[in-house]
């Protein structure tokens, strides 16, 4: 959120006399703290030369799980800011806030006792690192750069900026900037985020070191407006500070619970099962609207807005294809939340959505080709991404876990030495898991799908997967046969996306929809629908009992029926084109003509030696992009078939005429037959019986790459599939059946060639 030792819009105060703590220490606190102040600096040094970006982190409600440690009275000293209202401040000269009514309410759940010390937030962090205090809970950002010095707890609330002007100015908006001056807090979210937006819209960025002076600046006019923290603005313009909000909230960092490096664990658990606690009971949304109001619930921005009316307007939206239980299919039907959260938010805001089921990569490259409107696809939002994407307010705060077999030894990352774990390739569990592999020793592989690391560790080729909790919880559930042995280590933020620039009603209809979602409870009940109560990932699995085979293969015949009807006829279509274009080319092959030769040439090197991926990728995301035309999935996967194997056909029929012996064509013509009939009436017909062969197997070939029309999101047979076995983790019998169906099929259409073959060329 902010710089390396700064947090929200505040800055550091180091502690006075005029700022006692609750409970005053017996120690003589200032000299201790001048000589950890010292000790801290040096950590800090070493942390910053390492310190990496993270991509934000949070946990959604959940239920508490059990009690990992018994701290009955036991008393920690925790160590806070002075002023950072709405989280923390004085009131009546006692210290409340947000940050003090949680940490006071999970103490007394988990039966400990704490001692605040009111520092000051450098004093405060410099505190727990020098050994003068157990932990610190003052707004504090998680970062990497902070995880090499602090553990962190689950994060207790998702911040964001916004911007806020003078109650009688006529800014409404960015566009209203131009030429004028705004101020942020230095080092915070606030400055960062304007500075992003100051070339766009013409303003120039003023830093400041209070958060008064922030508001003075703007009620005095030598500003024109405030980029902060949306609860700080908040709480300041519900205590009466003459300011307005005129923005939407800028998605931001999470503030977390902190205890210095490897220390205090059993108060970091108690925390975490606390915080859980109260998200189950409902005690901390009452937190929250106490200081924030309805609908304050971290992530939500505020009070919830009245709905938008776009009119009935029509989207389309890109999603994944398998990422249970986020999206995909049951009773062939795309269900998870993302597509709970969509559908019932379009209801709300009264606009319309085309779902198309294409795979991740496909997804995202359909948006940023404008065959999409918008994605959501569990997409986790990163700075790097927000170069190409606008991003909602995030809808889900994920995390990671590991899971290893149900009947496997490994109880935690200890057990992993020497052995190899996987996780999917650029996801937040590979990062996670690389970061542990140098310390425990472990190998770390990564694949493509979540269903090939469920079996890969299945079948003893990896000891432990790496994966989003969600997920893992969900396939567990599913009977995937796996236990999770780990806690959740703090993951990433899932936003909706739109190209840059673009779709700007579609992401405010859907920030709009979300936050009433949050505010009315039905946002809490969708992920209960797919995670239950408890949205942590269980050990014990609670598996569903599964169908034996031949009832999936009864339940998948549906679905599986469709894919190999698609599977055949863009085969077919593809197979007549190509043959077309091989009859053409290959007579132009043996032209006399180099220019028709090389043209014919040139063709069947490209196609030849291009992967179909490349292909299907470029006519249908790439071409639409250049031409602006809206691409349809099954032409692009026609044009990708057609022209692979009309390039192989080209040499087929070459082979084919070349074969026979030149002596029939002298003959022909030394009866008085012109070119044209000699090759129609002589040539030709014993080529094309030499060709039948390699014909019918380019044939069944063709058949078989259809298969890799799946990455742009062709329902063929093979996507059916994966659309099954994604959601009931049943991947080896689901692969029998597509391998069975694949060959019968094959076997069938051979035959019947073969008899076409013996009666046409008798």
């Amino acid at each position: 959120m902010c710089l390396p030792w700064t947090h929200g819009p505040q800055t550091a105060e180091p502690p006075t006399k005029e700022q006692p703590s609750v409970h005053q220490s017996k120690h003589p606190f200032s000299l201790r703290l001048a000589i950890g102040a010292v000790i801290a600096g040096l950590v800090m040094l070493v942390a910053g030369s390492a310190a990496q970006a993270a991509p934000p982190s949070a946990g959604p409600a959940h239920a508490a799980p059990a009690k990992t440690a018994d701290l009955k009275g036991k008393k920690f000293v925790i160590a806070t800011d002075t002023t950072f209202a709405p989280f923390e401040f004085r009131e009546g000269g006692k210290l409340v806030g947000i940050d003090m009514d949680l940490l006071n309410a999970i103490a007394e759940k988990e039966d400990f006792q704490v001692e605040i010390q009111s520092l000051g937030f450098q004093a405060a962090v410099s505190a727990v690192t020098s050994g003068q205090a157990d932990g610190v809970i003052a707004g504090m950002s998680i970062t990497d750069e902070r995880k090499q010095t602090f553990d962190f707890s689950d994060p207790y609330f998702d911040s964001g900026v916004q911007m806020a002007v003078a109650k009688n100015s006529d800014v409404k908006g960015y566009d209203d900037l131009k030429g004028k001056t705004v101020v942020a807090k230095g080092g915070s979210e606030g400055e960062s985020e304007a500075k992003k937006l100051s070339e766009k819209y013409g303003f120039t960025v003023k830093a400041l070191d209070q958060s008064t002076s922030l508001i003075e600046s703007v009620k005095n006019g030598s500003a024109a407006a405030v980029f902060d923290d949306y609860p700080v603005l908040k709480y300041g313009i519900a205590q009466g500070n003459g300011l307005k909000v005129v923005t939407d909230k800028i998605p931001g960092g999470q503030y977390g619970f902190a205890v210095a490096k490897g220390k205090n664990a059993d108060l970091l658990a108690a925390f975490d099962e606390g915080l859980a606690a109260l998200k189950s009971d409902g005690s901390y949304d009452k937190v929250l609207e106490k200081y924030l109001g309805t609908g304050g619930t971290a992530g939500s921005g505020g009070e919830a807005p009245a709905a938008m009316d776009l009119g009935g307007k029509k989207f389309t939206i890109a999603t994944d294809t398998t990422f249970a239980p986020f999206e995909f299919r049951k009773d062939g039907k795309l269900v998870g939340i993302d597509m709970d959260l969509l559908n019932r938010i379009a209801k709300e805001e009264n606009f319309q959505v085309d779902v198309q089921s294409l795979g991740f990569q496909a997804a995202v490259s359909a948006v940023t080709s404008g065959q999409a409107d918008g994605v959501i696809a569990g997409m986790s939002i990163t700075d790097e991404r927000k170069q190409t994407f606008d991003f909602s307010d995030p809808y889900f705060d994920s995390g990671v876990q590991m899971a290893v077999a149900k009947n496997s030894d490994v109880k935690g990352y200890e057990d992993l030495k020497g052995k190899t774990v996987v996780a999917k390739g650029g996801s937040e569990g590979e990062s996670e898991a690389k970061k542990l592999s140098e310390k425990y020793g472990f190998t770390v592989k990564a694949l493509d799908q979540s269903t090939s690391l469920i079996e890969s560790v299945k079948n003893g080729s990896a000891a432990a997967v790496f994966d989003d909790y969600p997920v893992l919880k969900y396939g567990i559930e599913q009977g995937n046969g796996l236990k999770v042995v780990t806690a959740k280590i703090p993951g990433g933020q899932y936003g909706f996306a739109v190209a840059k620039g673009k779709n700007a009603d579609l992401l405010e209809a859907f920030n709009n929809g979300l936050a009433r979602m949050k505010a009315d409870g039905s946002y809490a009940k969708t992920l209960e629908t797919y995670l239950g109560k408890d949205t942590s990932a269980t050990a014990d699995g609670g598996a569903k009992a599964q169908p034996g085979f031949i009832q999936l293969f009864v339940d998948s015949m549906p679905a599986l029926g469709e894919g190999l009807w698609n599977t055949l006829r863009i085969t077919m279509m593809a197979f007549i084109i190509a043959m077309v274009l091989g009859l053409i080319f290959g007579f132009m092959k043996i032209s006399t003509s180099r220019t028709l030769r090389g043209i014919a040439a040139v063709y069947v090197a490209v196609f030849r030696g291009t992967p179909v991926l490349v292909w299907a990728f470029l006519f249908y995301f790439g071409l639409p992009q250049l031409t602006g035309v809206t691409g349809n999935v099954f032409w692009a996967g026609t044009a990708t078939l057609a022209l692979n194997s009309g390039a192989y056909l080209t040499e087929i029929v070459r082979g084919g005429l070349q074969a026979v012996d030149p002596g029939q064509m002298e003959a022909a013509r030394s009866l008085g037959l012109g070119w044209g009939k000699s090759m129609q009436r002589v040539v030709v017909p014993q080529a094309v019986k030499i060709s039948t062969p390699a014909i019918i197997n380019q044939f069944v070939i063709t058949l078989k790459d259809s298969s890799l029309l799946l990455t742009i999101g062709f329902a063929e047979l093979l996507y059916q599939a994966q659309q099954i076995y994604a959601a009931n983790y049943r991947t080896t019998e689901m692969l029998i059946i597509v391998g069975i169906m694949y060959f019968v099929v094959i076997t069938l259409l051979t035959c019947v060639a073969n008899i076409v073959d013996r009666k046409v060329n008798k």
